[in-house]
């Protein structure tokens, strides 16, 4: 190990005290403390007022230990086990972070992950208070959840505009890292936009080196006012610990999603009843296409929002609500986080010349059912009926709209995109005939799947 003459460290020290006041001029400006009749810049006047807001959040959660011979029921069949006898349950505890939105009605906006499946949750705030919380809401799509304290005295914290952020803001994230209590760290927006990590399945990330560590989730990531930007939800860690990626869900997405989970207890995600890709140079030649970005619409579904709109094959959508649409994540993210009913703006490209064009969006005509409502071996699948001409690559079958990883249909192989077109020798049209294929709730399954085009079996006990 090296070590650093004193005079080297002090003089590092120095130059550190001055970079740190030449490109921290909105720190410098906050009230600081004093020492030895200089002051210095300081974030605690801004922590004190945002801190109170963001509390550590702790679940318990019952798990009924795995047994894959239990399971099996040849196995139960030959040893004779009793039809109701399962393995015992055990309680896993776990830690997360979260902040408060409403200091008047409780609410306190989190991660899914962190309360989802939890039997209990329970708050721990900045004053040293515990509180017993409700679950109100869950949308794992974005991995958000609102949950409920009935206390008094709490602080709510400020949102910002998450729009207004500039690659390379300040800012702090707040929260409790492996349940040490909490802890604050600060850095700079890396980066904005992030999509396609298949982290979600709605991203739209703020990209951080603030330092987010597990148990941070759920936690604030704010700006040197103090003021909400972003809720703390993954990291990037090759290596087990943090490498100074972090990813934040903005406060533009999040509170669309609160607002849904606070009125309905759920989010309600319409369709605009396209399907789309990408502008390549190639595709905006083709479509005599100015912009370098956009995305291309590549059919329109029938009976849907987009046709009462008159859009049509080939139209390039180059921005929605005044807002430039550079990719096929940026026009996804803002159908489904519309709410059904909201009219959208798009300004389109067509035959050379723009256009505007309004669209309603729709409630899905189809609602998505548990996979565990036809077997236990789909548990953790959501299932529904494929609309006509909704993939290339199937007419008819099952969609399987998403997995949960790690759960049962995960571990079998079925992922989101997936459309099952046949279960246990027998064809699969629509969700009546897959639950029609499918007698025997325990029993094995031999399941027919298209992906993208290819098509193979699978065999799920």
């Amino acid at each position: 190990m090296s070590v650093q003459p004193s005079w080297r460290l002090q003089t590092q020290a120095l130059l550190l005290i001055v970079v740190s006041w030449v490109s921290l001029p909105a720190i410098a400006a906050l009230p600081s403390a004093v020492g030895d009749g200089a002051a210095l810049p300081s974030l605690a006047p801004m922590l004190e007022k945002a801190s109170p807001a963001v509390v550590n959040i702790a679940t318990t959660t019952k798990v009924r230990q795995r047994n894959p011979l239990m399971e099996d029921p040849f196995f139960r069949r030959f040893f004779n086990v009793p039809p109701g006898r399962q393995m015992p349950e055990r309680r896993a505890n776990s830690a997360g972070s979260g902040v408060i939105v409403d200091a008047e009605n409780g609410y306190v906006l989190t991660n899914a992950h962190v309360v989802d499946g939890a039997d209990e949750v329970e708050l721990t705030l900045v004053d040293g208070r515990s509180l017993k919380a409700e679950v109100i809401g869950v949308d794992r799509e974005v991995d958000l959840a609102v949950v409920k304290v009935d206390a008094k005295g709490l602080t709510q914290i400020i949102i910002a505009d998450s729009t207004q952020l500039l690659v390379g803001d300040f800012v702090v994230a707040i929260g409790n890292p492996f349940g040490l209590g909490q802890t604050v760290t600060s850095g700079i927006v890396s980066a904005l936009g992030r999509t396609g990590l298949g982290i979600e399945g709605y991203e739209n990330f703020i990209q951080t080196d603030a330092s987010i560590n597990p148990g941070n989730s759920g936690g604030a990531l704010v700006n040197l006012r103090g003021e909400l930007v972003g809720i703390n939800t993954a990291i990037i860690a090759p290596s087990g610990g943090n490498v100074g990626i972090g990813f934040a869900i903005p406060t533009e997405m999040a509170e669309n999603v609160m607002r849904q989970l606070i009125d309905h207890g759920e989010v309600r995600r319409g369709v605009l009843g396209v399907t789309i890709q990408d502008l390549s140079p190639e595709l905006a030649e083709a479509f005599d296409v100015d912009q370098k970005e956009g995305v291309v619409i590549t059919q329109v579904l029938e009976d849907s929002a987009a046709e009462d709109a008159g859009l049509t094959t080939g139209d390039v959508v180059i921005a929605v609500d005044g807002r430039p649409v550079k990719r096929a994540a940026d026009l996804r993210n803002k159908v489904g986080l519309a709410p059904v009913g909201e009219k959208m703006k798009l300004l389109i490209v067509r035959d050379g010349k723009s256009k505007k064009v309004t669209a309603v969006i729709r409630e899905t005509s189809t609602q998505s059912s548990s996979g565990d409502g036809f077997s236990q071996h789909l548990e953790g699948a959501a299932l529904r009926g494929l609309h006509k001409g909704e993939v290339s690559y199937a007419e008819v079958g099952v969609l399987v709209e998403q997995v949960e990883k790690g759960s049962r249909a995960w571990r079998a192989g079925l992922r989101q995109g997936d459309v099952l077109i046949n279960a246990n020798r027998k064809d699969v049209t629509d969700m009546a005939s897959l639950k029609a294929a499918i007698s025997d709730d325990d029993a094995a399954l031999l399941l027919r799947i298209n992906r993208e085009g290819g098509v193979f079996f699978i065999v799920v006990r």
